[in-house]
């Protein structure tokens, strides 16, 4: 008995041994499951990870095809009603008005043909999402150095007293606290005017980085330019913002923001009157632009040297100011001049920028004869040994033994006035030379030696520029545009003929044709808004007598551009009154600023006359008409002052004579008035800014609108408006011998 029972004694240990043991495995093999389950995990995430890196930057958003199909179907069926309707025109010529007829058709044509141009661009319109996300993921790692490529963003400046210097430390500020790795972010400024208030303005703008960065960082502002980021509308309590935010964010508006914007107001009023001495540096020191037109090179590193930290201690990207040597006797180019010289500086780094990289390849081929290499480099890119080994070296980088006395010595070489002479500097390699609008000529040779560039417009403007503040000014900014289209129409790098040996796409031959020809568009578009008026003063008209069938496609027509112009609206999401106003503002620069652009651009390349073209003055602020109706008088404005003027002298003159010659004479006399009105509705803002926001006109206008008038009223009573028209026998007194 005594056996059995230490026997069961002995099994039933041995059980609760075994599940003891069970227990503790079972335990440890759930700590191991666990392990396994977060190694898992952990497994799942990079995998994740990598997959997004994997995953493209951006992507391709097309237009819906029930927005774009419709607009497509429109336009075909355009096309085939303008075919017919030169049919018509060409085969019924008015034989009363022959000239009148010739000329219009000939108008008619140009614009149809610079319409049909225009489409190519809209036929596969696209968009790009871009994900940052990913971006971030693929170069930037955990305990790793960021792989993302350095980023120089260059601010150009030319006349701080018209260029506002508050919008140019908004620029700055947006570009230092952008949201990129400080130590790849460098901001050039470029002051062609040489001016002490860029000087000050950025002095005082990089104090104000230092409290101004963080803040955007620390609280993920957008956008990150003060100026427009306060004038939001910004509800402080949304999604349960911190406290800390709200009152941070009220004392950088109440007590620094302005505090720094009194700094730059006051900065801008010791600016509008000019020492006689010249001004003066703190240091006691003259300032060394004090003469804009011939004065040193000039470079200030304010961030990105040892100390500058923000106020958290923390690193701040790169500022750097640059003025370029200026002499009287030196061709400077321009703005391209200036992007240029802030490209050779900024290449000391080793970063690259528009230059000819067919060259560069084949340097390692000419590395066995290098004093002849270095000759041709120098010959091609200059006399700078420091910048052709900077270029040429892999990542970048300078080369060992440069101290940094000797690098902005040699900083100081590459922005001179002759560093670029006998260079291909502005002919193969980096800023085009040879037309004002120095970015078309630039891109298209870029574009035709395989360069690729996308599209992209975030629905938030990645960059918002000022414009002229009023009419006159620009007309004169659209005058400038225009002129450097003729320039590069009459040159060597004309897309008509330059560029076919390279991998320019056809469509983007076209884009460009279309860029430097629109100019041209103004001589015929003037003349057919003078038509109208000749038509009303001389009783003629440019269209015979129309048949039913006539007038069924001229209908057609007019509803195909209205419905091209509604599904247009549609897919693009432009609102109908920015449409309206770009359609007046072509109508008013065409005829004024255009026309003046294709004469002045044939006296500059044909004759060598050179036009001053000046900055106009911009908005400080950024409203939504500024003093758009408020002009100054110039010369662009005689042709739209006539047009108005000729039209509506032509619309008395035409209901004057159908009133005279009865019923018969209306019908014709609205298809007439149609076109008239046509052109006042276009060259309206011109006649609100003419009449002035308070009626007053400036004197000059008066006048000549008078002598206009009187000219005008000349000629209509000298085609005898007021006479009735007799088609029967001419009635005389006989007399005796009748």
């Amino acid at each position: 008995m005594a056996k059995v029972d230490n026997k069961d004694f002995e099994e039933e240990k041995e059980f609760y041994r075994n599940a003891v043991n069970l227990n503790e495995k079972q335990g440890k093999r759930g700590l191991l499951e666990t392990k396994d389950k977060r190694k898992d995990d952990q497994i799942k995430d990079d995998d994740y990870l990598l997959g997004e890196a994997r995953q493209p930057l951006w992507r391709k958003v097309a237009v819906p095809s029930s927005l774009i199909n419709p607009y497509r179907i429109v336009i075909i069926l355009r096309l085939i009603i303008l075919l017919f309707f030169f049919q018509f025109r060409i085969t019924t010529p008015v034989h009363d008005a022959f000239a009148l007829w010739l000329i219009s058709v000939v108008c008619e044509f140009w614009l149809a043909l610079s319409w049909f141009v225009d489409q190519f661009p809209k036929w596969f319109p696209i968009t790009r999402e871009t994900y940052l996300d990913r971006l971030s993921i693929r170069f930037e790692r955990e305990r790793e150095p960021s792989l993302l490529a350095p980023l120089d963003v260059f601010v150009t400046t030319a006349d701080p007293l018209k260029e506002p210097p508050i919008i140019t430390a908004n620029t700055v500020l947006s570009v230092l606290s952008v949201d990129y790795p400080v130590e790849k972010v460098t901001c050039y400024v470029s002051d062609d005017s040489a001016s002490m208030l860029v000087f000050d303005t950025l002095a005082e703008t990089s104090e104000f980085a230092r409290i101004w960065v963080p803040f955007c960082k620390k609280y993920n502002i957008e956008p990150r330019a003060p100026e427009f980021y306060f004038s939001q509308k910004i509800d402080y309590l949304k999604d349960k913002v911190h406290p800390t935010f709200v009152k941070d964010s009220r004392a950088m508006k109440v007590r620094e923001y302005e505090e720094f914007k009194v700094k730059i107001n006051a900065l801008v009023a010791k600016a509008q009157k000019k020492p006689e001495e010249g001004w003066v540096m703190q240091d006691g020191n003259p300032w060394p632009g004090n003469d804009s037109h011939d004065h040193p090179g000039m470079i200030k590193v304010y961030l990105g040297s040892s100390g500058a930290r923000d106020k958290d201690g923390k690193e701040l990207p790169r500022l750097v100011y640059v003025s370029r040597e200026i002499r009287p006797c030196y061709q400077h180019n321009k703005k391209a001049g200036a992007m240029n010289a802030l490209i050779t500086m900024k290449c000391l780094d080793g970063i690259q920028g528009p230059i000819d990289e067919e060259w560069l390849d084949g340097y390692e081929e000419q590395e066995e004869s290098s004093f002849m290499s270095q000759k041709k480099f120098e010959k091609r890119f200059g006399q700078s040994p420091v910048f052709i080994a900077s270029t040429l070296m892999e990542g970048g980088g300078l080369p060992k033994g440069i101290n940094s006395r000797l690098l902005i010595k040699e900083a100081i070489h590459v922005i001179s006035c002759g560093y670029e002479d006998k260079t291909e500097w502005g002919k193969e390699i980096g800023w085009i030379y040879g037309s004002v609008t120095e970015d078309i000529l630039t891109w298209f040779k870029m574009h035709c030696r395989r360069w690729k560039s996308v599209y992209c417009m975030p629905k938030r403007a990645a960059f918002k520029g000022s414009v002229p503040i009023n009419l006159s000014d620009r007309l004169h900014q659209v005058l400038k545009w225009a002129l450097g289209s003729v320039e590069i129409f009459l040159s060597g790098h004309c897309p008509l003929w330059y560029g076919y040996s390279g991998k320019l796409k056809w469509l983007q031959r076209l884009a460009y044709i279309n860029i430097i020809v629109y100019p041209f568009t103004s001589i015929p578009l003037l003349v057919y808004c003078a038509i109208p008026a000749v038509c009303l003063l001389t009783g003629k008209f440019i269209i015979p007598i129309l048949s039913n069938l006539a007038s069924i496609w001229l209908m057609v027509l007019f509803i195909s551009i209205i419905l091209a112009c509604v599904l247009e609206l549609r897919w693009s999401g432009v609102s109908i009154q920015d449409w309206w106003r770009n359609e007046q503002f072509w109508v008013i620069g065409g005829v004024s600023a255009h026309l003046f652009a294709v004469f002045q651009g044939i006296l500059r390349v044909i004759a060598g006359v050179d036009t001053n073209l000046k900055v106009r003055a911009k908005a400080a602020e950024d409203t939504v008409f500024g003093e758009l109706y408020l002009f100054k008088w110039t010369t662009l404005l005689i042709p739209p002052t006539s047009l108005v003027i000729l039209n509506m002298v032509g619309i008395v003159a035409g209901i004057s004579n159908a009133i005279n010659n009865g019923y018969d004479s209306w019908g014709p006399l609205f298809g007439k008035l149609f076109f008239s009105f046509w052109v006042i509705m276009h060259l309206y803002p011109f006649l609100k800014g003419l009449m002035g926001r308070q009626n007053r006109t400036p004197t000059i206008v008066v006048l000549w609108s008078i002598l206009l008038a009187l000219i005008f009223s000349i000629i209509w009573v000298r085609i005898d408006i007021f006479l009735p028209k007799q088609t029967g026998p001419v009635l005389k007194q006989c007399g005796l011998e009748c």
